[in-house]
């Protein structure tokens, strides 16, 4: 076969078709009934909220490349606005199994003591609670947005939920506004109930029921709860800009406000209502999604920490120890005998914080230097730097702003970080830093020892318990003399040398990778065939997928076990 016919779109498939693809098997998690209750409704949240970001980056920088004009096809031969016909088809089919498998498991919830309840359906006792509750709590935070010649549109937060009200003054003038049902209250109230179950009402329904104190002289004609989705995806540049961080910043202002691109609204909602939001929002019909069931399906989370029945849940399978070292121990010494080799969540996090932790109080460690890509909220790891920094040590954090949807929370870090006197670099112009290293360098008596720890993994002691990681622990020579030069072209202005053991993107990966397979694919015989495992998070390269094709061909066996995208058909 010829290359180019190797090259032809129907040997890819569409990123964005191929990620629908994988939110699809995460749903069938959820609709697998062998499955616990709590776990399903688990996955339904995580559908909800993948899909919340891929309309937040991916739909929306489809639509951009649409208003821009462009019309180059990727390489399954889909042009942007063909990809976007074919991601609503197949995302509104998503949305409504979604629901079908959401409004099943309702009833199992039930039957286990965990209610989610119409407000008319509580008792005396709970409609007190839930006055008192509106009263003190819910009502002091709303604020009516009126609508009207002096009062136009608000400019609603991106994935914010809203309820329209339409209203009536006893002379039959009607008026609309609407209230944004705030997000630092819990979605879910818990009723008192005489017995261990779970009564739960949602705060729009309430918000609904006493509209008459936000509107008092007004009747109510129509109220639904809608949900607005915008283009999120940042505009930086880099190159222009003289302070990344600021820069950065600025744009996360302008994230939650950029063009809708999807509508979600009840189902219920009346045709007045919804052609008033599409003309307001600038949007079409394909991209409203009309729900028949509570919006923002990813709030349900909550339900999972919420519930104390462990019978609704996996079983906990807590992280082992490393045989022969304890979790609490100082793991240096341990490294200098030989290699650790940690995998993730199977293996305790514990050691990679420890391996920090105890460099920062080590007062023989006289440098430490590592990346940060996604940290947790309250990590572990940054304060052991700064705990590092503050006791004198050369700590330098390399902290990428890019990391998309964590930057607001990396921006603070690198805040404290430079407080306490961390050296922080924000990256290189134009790319993103996504490996995860760190350097120790420690006073020994036979002279200065590097430790190094890389992983495939975040430093984020959460995740960590949750993704499949690899990580290495290791005083060899040419690991860290290739993670010292690392880091000298992260932080300087250092060419990439010629590296011993490690290859670094964008210069060298893709090339050692496609060397790789093209040696396998030369040794390959009929009596020997090759073989090619690999495991990954997506398979999008196409020079990746059209040599991965052309092994194959020449007989090499090949396991790919891909997490998420796969274009390779």
């Amino acid at each position: 076969m010829k290359k180019d016919k190797l090259n032809r779109p129907e040997y890819y498939i569409n990123r964005e078709l191929s990620w629908l693809a994988f939110n699809r098997r995460v749903l069938e998690e959820a609709e697998d009934e062998t499955n616990p209750i709590l776990e399903r409704i688990k996955f339904i949240s995580i559908v909800s909220s993948n899909l919340d970001e891929f309309f937040m980056v991916r739909v929306a920088g489809l639509k951009n490349q649409v208003a821009a004009g462009i019309t180059k096809p990727c390489p399954a031969g889909l042009t942007p606005q063909e990809q976007i016909d074919l991601i609503l088809e197949k995302a509104h089919k998503m949305v409504d199994e979604e629901y079908t498998c959401f409004k099943n498991i309702l009833p199992l919830l039930k039957n286990s003591g965990i209610t989610i309840q119409k407000i008319e359906e509580l008792t005396v006792e709970q409609q007190n609670f839930l006055d008192d509750y509106y009263d003190k709590v819910v009502y002091p935070v709303l604020t009516p947005m009126a609508i009207d010649v002096s009062h136009p549109f608000p400019l609603l937060l991106s994935t914010s939920l809203n309820i329209i009200f339409t209203i009536e003054k006893p002379d039959k003038k009607r008026f609309q506004s609407i209230v944004q049902i705030p997000n630092v209250l819990p979605r879910l109230i818990r009723m008192p109930s005489p017995t261990s179950q779970y009564v739960l009402v949602d705060l729009g329904d309430v918000i609904k029921k006493y509209y008459d104190e936000l509107y008092p002289g007004f009747n109510l004609i129509e109220a639904y709860v809608f949900r607005i989705t915008r283009d999120s995806d940042l505009e930086i540049h880099e190159e222009e800009s003289y302070d990344l961080l600021r820069e950065i910043e600025m744009e996360l202002r302008k994230r939650r406000r950029g063009a809708a691109v999807r509508l979600e609204i009840e189902s219920t909602a009346s045709e007045g209502i919804i052609d008033m939001l599409k003309r307001e929002l600038d949007i079409e019909d394909k991209d409203i999604f009309k729900i028949d069931g509570p919006l923002a399906l990813n709030d349900f989370m909550m339900l999972y920490n919420l519930v104390d029945k462990q019978e609704l849940k996996y079983p906990p399978m807590p992280p082992q120890p490393l045989p022969g070292i304890p979790e609490d121990a100082d793991i240096l010494p341990y490294i200098k005998e030989k290699d650790i080799l940690l995998h993730h969540p199977y293996h305790s996090f514990s050691y990679v914080i420890n391996f920090i932790k105890n460099a920062a109080r080590d007062p023989d460690v006289l440098a430490i230097k590592m990346t940060l890509y996604r940290v947790s909220k309250d990590s572990p790891i940054v304060k052991a730097l700064i705990e590092a920094a503050e006791a004198g040590k050369q700590v330098t954090a390399i902290v990428e702003l890019k990391a998309r949807f964590d930057e607001e929370r990396n921006i603070e870090w690198a805040k404290k970080l430079e407080r306490a006197g961390v050296h922080v670099i924000y990256g290189i112009v134009g790319l993103k830093i996504h490996s995860k290293a760190a350097l120790i360098i420690k006073r020994e008596q036979d002279g200065i020892q590097r430790y190094v720890h890389m992983s495939t993994g975040n430093y984020n002691d959460v995740t960590a318990r949750l993704y499949t990681d690899i990580g290495l622990m290791t005083i060899d020579e040419e690991f860290g003399t290739d993670i010292s030069a690392l880091f000298n072209v992260l932080t300087g202005f250092s060419e990439p040398p010629e590296w011993l053991k490690i290859s670094v993107a964008p210069t060298g990966l893709r090339k050692k990778f496609i060397k790789l397979i093209q040696r396998e694919a030369k040794r390959s015989t009929k009596d020997q065939p090759g073989r090619i495992i690999a495991k990954m998070n997506s398979l999008v390269d196409t020079e990746i997928i059209y040599n991965l094709y052309k092994a194959s061909r020449a007989g090499v066996k090949i396991d790919l076990i891909v997490r998420g995208i796969c274009c390779l058909r």
